[in-house]
């Protein structure tokens, strides 16, 4: 008799052999890269339900997505890549995902690559973003979600310190899926690599790294949010898996952000791969951790509601899956 399958195991050895399959990220130019990431958009498609309206408004550039249920909140996305690749081509999926999940309308920001536009091209335009969301009156901040994955979450957070320090109002709440927030690649579990991360490649991480930064440090608070000031920021909801090379890094910006008096909630997830939502077609449990980040934004919202009072904890409420 055969051994009892654990639920989801058959989709998690699927994954890792689909992604055994790639080309080597070290093999591969920047434009294959690019190209292959955008590929996402062939390989999962976005559910007919979801009106996808492409928006070219300055600041604004990328899409909206709108799942059949949307409400009055929004959700500004901003997507992984290493600041190098990525595009609404490779996150539509995934946004239209947690827009469907959350009831949320979902912009997706088409946000401007390194190398051709390094630190702080991304940040500026993700701080002009919330701002057009904001002034042409498309949501509020106290119904407007920022998240992100990868450099994406670390852009979702130096987003939130550049909008406290503007004196701008602060979103309701903020997703990061595994969040790179530290630049230096010097946290254990990105330095060592050990065992290989499926997704992740090391070597490309440090080049994406060196293009986004150019002559920078790479700790500066703005490209690096892990060594800024994140006093003030809305609950953060930090999700990656148990074993990657940036799980540390989720680690710790927890850690900051409570030291910080931050609500925030952490979620290690074992058999998970880097941002295990955005294979949530193929893989349980990124199924499963959408979910979970949808009841976390509704949460947020009703809280932030006006005439509530703040009620979450302003301690560190973590959870290994």
């Amino acid at each position: 008799m055969s051994a009892a399958k654990v639920p989801g195991e058959r989709t998690y050895e699927r994954l890792l052999g689909r992604l055994a399959a790639l080309p080597k990220q070290t093999s591969l130019t920047l434009d294959e890269l690019r190209t292959q990431y955008d590929s996402a958009e062939r390989a999962f498609r976005v559910d007919p339900g979801c009106v996808v309206e492409i928006v070219d408004e300055a600041p604004f550039r990328g899409e909206c997505l709108r799942p059949g249920q949307a409400g009055e909140a929004a959700m500004l996305y901003l997507h992984g890549g290493g600041y190098v690749i990525g595009s609404p081509r490779s996150h539509r999926h995934l946004v239209a995902d947690l827009a469907a999940a959350t009831r949320l309308t979902g912009y997706l920001l088409d946000y401007r690559l390194a190398p051709e536009h390094p630190y702080p091209a991304a940040r500026d335009d993700a701080v002009a973003a919330v701002r057009w969301l904001l002034d042409t009156g498309r949501t509020r901040a106290d119904r407007l979600v920022l998240a992100g994955d990868s450099a994406g979450g670390g852009l979702v957070v130096a987003t939130l310190v550049a909008l406290r320090e503007a004196g701008l109002p602060m979103p309701a709440a903020a997703i990061c899926l595994s969040p790179w927030v530290d630049l230096s690649c010097s946290l254990p579990s990105c330095a060592s690599n050990r065992p290989p991360d499926p997704v992740i490649d090391g070597e490309v991480l440090r080049a994406m790294a060196h293009a986004y930064l150019g002559q920078r440090s790479p700790r500066t608070p703005g490209a690096s949010p892990l060594f800024a000031d994140l006093r003030g920021l809305p609950p953060l909801l930090v999700q990656a898996a148990a074993d990657e090379m940036l799980t540390d890094e989720a680690v710790e910006l927890a850690r900051a952000a409570a030291g910080a008096e931050v609500a925030v909630t952490l979620e290690l997830w074992p058999r998970f791969v880097h941002v295990g939502p955005w294979y949530a077609r193929v893989l349980d449990d990124g199924r499963r951790a959408i979910d979970h980040a949808a009841r976390f934004v509704s949460a947020a919202l009703e809280l932030a509601s006006p005439g509530r009072a703040p009620r979450l904890s302003r301690r560190l409420s973590a959870r290994r899956r």
